[in-house]
C-alpha cells in the first residue's frame, strides 16, 4: 500500500488595492452631484452608504500576513492504488480565497472558496505508474468584498508515485558466482543445507552428527577413522536491475515524441518499472540480494540489499523513477559487484543499453536484456511514418540479435507468458554454467 503524501508551503502576503475602490468613490461623486444639480435628495440618499462603504473599505486595509497551504494525498482504496484522493488546507486572514487548480499538468479550473482545512477535495485515476504531478494549486486572498487582494503566492505542487504492479515469477536466472551461506541456491563448496555432496574423512571443525557409520562400517581404511557426509551449501545470487530512463514510448506509435499521456497507452517504462519490481519480488523472495540503477546521468541507485524492508525501499524508488531529462545519448554505468546477474531493462532502440550490457557480460557478469517496448499500434501513421517505424523495428532486431551472440539472455516483457520465459532464460543458463563446471 501506497503511504499518504503530504506538502506545506508557507508564504508571505501583501494585500493590494483593487478597483472596486476606485469604483465606489466615482460612483458615490456622481450619485451626490446627480442630486444636487437634479436637487434629489432621494439620490443623495442611494450614493451615501455607497460612500460610507468605500471609505470603510479603504480604512480597513488587511495586515499583511502569512498564507499557509498544505495538500495531502492518499489512495482511494488499498486495494487499487490507482483511484487517488486529494485534500486542500489553505489559512489566510481574508474572507475568501481564488484558487487555480492543475490536475496532471493541465489547467482544471479556478474556484473561490472559504479558507480553512479540506477546502476542497480532488479525486483522480492515474493512469501510469512512476511519478505524477497530482495536483498543483495556486491561491491568492481576497478581503472586504473584493477591495482588496493579495498577490498570487507559489504554485504548490504535489508528486504522487504510482507503484507499477506486480507479476509473479516463478524462477529467475542466477549470477555466476554464489556467495553467502543463506541463500536458497545450491553452491559449489560444501556446507549445510544443500543436497549431497561427498563422503569425506572426519576433520576438526566437522560436528558429530554429520559422521555416516554406515559409510565409516564399510570404507573406513583405519581403525579409529570417521567418515562424515558433506552436503552443498546454499547460497545467495547477487541481482542487480538496470533501467534505462532515457525514452517512454507508448503503445500508440503516433503519440511518440508527444507527450500525451491519455493517448499514449501504457508506455515502456511503465513496463520497465513493472518488470523490476517482480523481478526485485522474486529474488528478494528466495533470499537473494538485490541493487537497483537507474541508468541516467543523475537517476536513483540503491546498494545490494536484501529482506522485507530493503525490498520496500527498491518499491518506493521503482515508483519514483521517471524520464530522464538528460541527453539520451549518455548513459551512467553504475558499479556492478563481481559476479551479478544484471537485468538492463530497455526499449534498445538507440543501442547504448545494449552496449552496457554487452560491456557486462564480457566482465563476466550474467546479463538478461529486458526488452519493455510495447506492442506497437500503428493505426494514425502515414505512410511514411509506417516505413520509418519499419526501419526503427528492424535496427532494434539487430541489436537484440548481436546481444544473443554475445551471451547475453534476451527476454521481452511484453510476452504472454513472461514467467515461462523467465524460467527458459534460467533453464538456459543453468546449462551453461553445468558446462563450465
Amino acid at each position: 500500500m501506497t503511504a499518504p503524501v503530504r506538502v506545506t508551503a508557507r508564504s508571505p502576503v501583501r494585500w493590494t488595492r483593487t478597483p472596486v475602490i476606485a469604483i465606489g468613490v466615482a460612483a458615490s461623486a456622481i450619485l451626490a452631484a446627480v442630486g444636487l444639480v437634479f436637487s434629489r435628495p432621494d439620490v443623495i440618499g442611494i450614493g451615501l452608504p455607497l460612500a460610507l462603504a468605500t471609505a470603510w473599505m479603504l480604512m480597513r486595509r488587511p495586515r499583511d500576513s502569512a498564507m499557509s497551504i498544505e495538500l495531502r494525498a492518499h489512495p482511494e482504496d488499498s486495494e487499487d492504488s490507482s483511484e487517488v484522493v486529494a485534500v486542500v488546507d489553505a489559512v489566510l486572514d481574508g474572507d475568501w480565497l481564488q484558487v487555480a487548480i492543475d490536475q496532471e499538468d493541465m489547467r482544471s479550473g479556478v474556484a473561490d472558496v472559504k479558507p480553512g482545512r479540506a477546502i476542497f477535495t480532488a479525486r483522480d485515476r492515474v493512469q501510469h505508474s512512476g511519478p505524477v504531478e497530482l495536483l498543483g494549486v495556486t491561491v491568492r486572498g481576497v478581503a472586504l468584498d473584493g477591495a482588496w487582494v493579495s498577490e498570487a503566492g507559489p504554485r504548490v505542487v504535489l508528486t504522487w508515485n504510482t507503484p507499477p504492479r506486480h507479476v509473479p515469477i516463478g524462477r529467475l536466472p542466477v549470477a555466476p558466482r554464489l556467495t553467502g551461506l543463506h541463500g536458497s541456491h545450491e553452491g559449489s563448496r560444501p556446507g549445510q543445507g544443500g543436497d549431497f555432496r561427498d563422503i569425506h574423512p572426519f576433520a576438526p571443525g566437522d560436528e558429530l552428527r554429520r559422521v555416516d557409520w554406515r559409510a565409516t562400517a564399510r570404507a573406513a581404511r583405519r581403525p579409529g577413522e570417521l567418515l562424515v557426509r558433506r552436503t552443498a551449501t546454499l547460497s545467495d545470487s547477487s541481482v542487480v536491475i538496470a533501467v534505462d530512463t532515457a525514452e517512454d514510448l507508448g503503445t500508440a506509435v503516433a503519440s511518440w515524441g508527444a507527450d500525451d499521456a491519455d493517448r499514449s497507452g501504457t508506455t515502456s517504462l511503465d513496463l520497465a518499472r513493472e518488470a523490476a519490481l517482480s523481478i526485485a519480488t522474486a529474488a528478494v523472495g528466495i533470499g537473494d540480494r538485490v541493487a537497483y540503477h537507474a541508468l541516467s546521468l543523475r537517476g536513483r541507485s540503491l546498494p545490494a540489499g536484501g529482506g522485507p524492508r530493503h525490498l520496500a525501499r527498491v518499491r518506493d524508488v521503482i515508483a519514483a523513477t521517471g524520464q530522464s531529462e538528460e541527453d539520451s545519448r549518455y548513459r551512467r554505468s553504475p558499479v556492478i559487484p563481481t559476479g551479478s546477474i544484471v537485468f538492463v531493462l530497455s526499449t534498445f532502440f538507440d543501442g547504448v543499453a545494449a552496449q552496457l550490457a554487452t560491456r557486462w557480460r564480457a566482465a563476466g557478469h550474467a546479463v538478461v536484456a529486458v526488452d519493455v517496448l510495447p506492442s506497437p499500434d500503428e493505426s494514425r501513421l502515414t505512410r511514411e511514418q509506417r516505413i520509418a517505424l519499419r526501419t526503427l523495428l528492424a535496427e532494434r532486431s539487430d541489436i537484440l540479435v548481436e546481444l544473443r551472440h554475445a551471451g547475453v539472455e534476451v527476454v521481452a516483457w511484453t510476452d504472454p507468458d513472461v514467467d515461462v520465459a523467465m524460467r527458459l532464460a534460467a533453464l538456459r543458463q543453468q546449462r551453461v554454467r553445468t558446462v563450465r563446471r
